[in-house]
């Protein structure tokens, strides 16, 4: 198997994997609280990420950071996952998965909006364009295609989702100061969150023996979305000689999320959550298409 090929099977593993994450937060969100599922996802990811460094005999490195990496790592916990899936998670306890899966999907679109202010970058007029598609795209999946009525399932959920996109746009234009291995960075930045996340834990928990359900829910958002796929993820992307070409995969995600959402789920999947969700990934492979030279 030639190099690319192994690429893109293993980005397809990635995507398909990451296409099940809508279904696990909403099949989990039934047994267990927000910071429940935070704190137990976080958990295992932490513990998947330093079993991989150290089959790739790299756990030492995590403890040989500079202070400023360290310090870097502080901000990123606190971001990502503390902050980002604490949002995420509440956002998908009130609103429906076919709702809040397309809504977290404009990140992309919400990366270049905050990096003029934070990378001094320029949003061109074409980019604004894709702007405007991409969100109108959130506001017809908000409404269910009620655009002159615009009532919510959840005002507060929509707001909540949209919020998790600036925070994960934040985490990714923070980490461009990442210089660390990207599973060390990883595994660090998640050491440093525990703290934030059992201490939040500790002020709202109930400390109730848990279900085993809302475990394992827990076990498989922390082995396989927070961990595993990331490096599956950086594997291809680090075997392919296409970088656009196992990128486009990606697109595929959301699609086949609302077929599992549908199926798992039971959840009518709307006429409008497809036309929003096409208008969102056209706006995105737009703004890809006129960012490049």
């Amino acid at each position: 198997m030639t190099d690319q090929r192994r690429a893109l099977m293993l980005a397809f593993i990635a995507v398909c994997f990451w296409s099940t994450v809508a279904v696990a937060f909403k099949l989990s969100l039934r047994y267990l609280t927000v910071i429940e599922l935070l704190l137990l996802s976080t958990v295992f990811s932490t513990i998947v990420l330093g079993a991989i460094l150290v089959a790739q005999s790299k756990f030492k490195q995590a403890f040989v950071c500079t202070r400023e990496e360290y310090w870097l790592s502080l901000m990123l916990g606190f971001l990502n996952p503390f902050l980002y899936y604490l949002i995420l998670f509440k956002a998908y306890e009130l609103l429906p998965a076919q709702q809040a899966q397309p809504i977290n999907y404009t990140w992309a679109i919400m990366l270049s909006i905050l990096s003029v202010p934070f990378l001094k970058q320029k949003i061109t007029a074409r980019q604004g364009v894709a702007l405007i598609g991409g969100y109108l795209g959130v506001v017809v999946i908000a409404t269910k295609g009620q655009l002159t009525e615009l009532e919510f399932t959840s005002g507060f959920g929509v707001f909540l989702a949209i919020f998790s996109t600036v925070i994960w746009a934040l985490y990714w234009i923070f980490n461009t100061r990442e210089r660390r291995d990207p599973v060390v960075g990883l595994f660090v930045n998640f050491c440093f969150s525990l703290p934030f996340i059992v201490l939040y834990y500790l002020w709202v928990g109930d400390f109730r023996a848990l279900p085993i359900e809302g475990v394992l829910g827990a076990a498989y958002i922390g082995v396989f979305e927070m961990g595993i796929c990331f490096v599956i993820w950086l594997k291809a992307m680090k075997l392919t000689n296409s970088t656009a070409q196992i990128s486009s995969l990606i697109f595929l995600s959301p699609f086949m999320s609302l077929i599992l959402i549908s199926y798992f789920l039971g959840e009518t999947i709307e006429k409008a959550t497809l036309l929003g969700l096409v208008l969102i990934v056209a706006s995105i492979l737009y703004q890809n298409r006129v960012s490049k030279p």
